[in-house]
């Protein structure tokens, strides 16, 4: 039983297939009735722009408000209260920047 391999068993130049010639003239008008309905790539909305802000604004207020308070309390040896009190304000920060962003309308 011969092993089929696509190349040609007695060793000699592959012959093409007429299938594969009708594909390629398929292809090739269908490519050629496409011609201009390629859309270029559509930019995001704006409300998932604001939604992307939001969330960064959710944690990144925190978050940078817990960091710098975490290296003033070692600096200053007052553990854990500038943490604390730069995590609730990074917070505040962080509703204040949702508040605005939410009072733009997207368009």
């Amino acid at each position: 039983m011969a092993r089929e391999t696509g190349q040609d068993p007695n060793g000699g130049a592959p012959s093409r297939d007429v299938r594969l010639d009708e594909l390629d003239a398929r292809l090739k008008v269908a490519a050629a009735g496409q011609g201009g309905r390629e859309r270029a790539p559509k930019k995001p909305e704006k409300g998932y722009s604001q939604g992307s802000r939001v969330l960064t604004e959710l944690v990144a207020g925190p978050a940078g408000g817990a960091l710098i308070g975490w290296f003033l309390d070692r600096w200053l040896g007052t553990s854990p209260w500038a943490l604390l009190v730069l995590l609730f304000l990074g917070f505040a920060v962080a509703m204040r920047n949702i508040y605005r962003i939410s009072q733009s309308r997207p368009e």
